[in-house]
């Protein structure tokens, strides 16, 4: 046995023995089990399996943490089973699709919890949404796509790449034809290269890079726009965001309730009502984990975006979605309304 496994398991011996004279809110955790809302191989996936290799190193008594996929529901699988049947003890936490906290307030289909509700944990970052085309594509700049507009993969309804695509012809007033039922972004990009679309709204930068990294680093795409209400890479530098080509201030406002899921982007939430010190702990945990040296060097190796997303700034987020105004949620439903696909 290795000397760092000898000591991992005496701390855990040590605490598992101290637990005897503690409350059971207190006590060493005997496990972690992270529900991933989605397939095995994407993004969300691959976040929570580099997290739960490095985040039972900050938690009290050292536990394993296990990630358990459970897609399904559009991602409403996991939050549901979050929120109504795991233990409210803490031992279970959650990651899903950005898309999640933020349906409920259009479509209560399939929801079976309250956004307001559940716990929120953090993101490992945040996200930038894009317009793109092949390089072979005659729409190689935003002007043109406001010109010719162009034909779009999706994967299906309440998705970024779908939803996102009627957001930016219905607000800006560009001709998309979505063709839905790709199943991934890798099957979409690869609808792009073959040129049965000419490109695609609402990719995620992460879905490129660094898994098409050559793509970007050999022009093979165009990005026509960011949808992000943050900065984007570095790589982005002189691509438009939508919030920076809308005028009227009520549009503004709009596309801030709309993309406010970007900054939320890989969110983590626990059940309501675990006790406050266990949230206090995985909070912690999760925070330390981001800035953890081993991880960060694992990430850097993989090419993953690392730019920590706190518990409060998700919950403000969340906040102040929900306390838009009746006027406002109308308009995010017309904006997300089918156009002429």
């Amino acid at each position: 046995m290795s000397i760092a496994r000898i000591i991992k398991a005496a701390a855990a011996a040590l605490a598992c023995s101290a637990a005897g004279h503690m409350p059971a809110h207190a006590q060493a955790y005997p496990q972690l089990t992270i529900l991933v809302g989605s397939p095995t191989g994407g993004s969300y996936d691959l976040y929570a399996r580099v997290i739960a290799r490095h985040m039972g190193r900050h938690l009290p008594g050292l536990p394993n943490v296990v990630v358990q996929n459970l897609p399904g529901g559009g991602g409403y699988a996991a939050v549901n089973q979050l929120a109504n049947t795991a233990p409210k003890d803490g031992s279970v936490i959650a990651t899903f699709s950005r898309a999640v906290p933020m349906q409920p307030l259009i479509d209560k289909t399939g929801v079976h919890f309250d956004p307001q509700q559940l716990l929120w944990i953090g993101s490992p970052s945040d996200e930038v949404g894009l317009a793109l085309s092949w390089h072979k594509s005659p729409v190689k700049s935003f002007d043109d796509l406001q010109k010719t507009g162009m034909t779009v993969a999706s994967t299906g309804p309440g998705t970024d790449t779908n939803v996102f695509a009627r957001v930016v012809a219905n607000v800006l007033g560009i001709k998309l034809k979505l063709v839905s039922g790709y199943r991934g972004a890798a099957d979409m990009l690869l609808a792009v290269e073959r040129g049965e679309v000419d490109g695609a709204v609402g990719i995620s930068w992460a879905s490129l890079w660094p898994h098409k990294k050559d793509w970007v680093e050999n022009n093979q795409v165009n990005f026509l726009i960011q949808l992000t209400l943050q900065d984007g890479h570095e790589r982005l530098r002189g691509v438009p965001r939508i919030i920076d080509v809308v005028s009227k201030q009520e549009d503004r406002d709009l596309l801030d309730v709309i993309f406010a899921r970007q900054t939320m982007a890989y969110p983590y939430a626990a059940a309501p009502g675990i006790p406050p010190e266990r949230l206090a702990a995985l909070r912690k945990a999760f925070a330390a984990t981001l800035t953890d040296s081993e991880f960060l060097a694992e990430t850097m190796k993989s090419g993953m975006s690392i730019k920590p997303v706190s518990a409060e700034q998700m919950t403000t987020i969340v906040k102040r979605v929900y306390s838009s105004a009746p006027a406002m949620i109308e308009r995010v439903k017309t904006a997300m309304s089918a156009t002429n696909e």
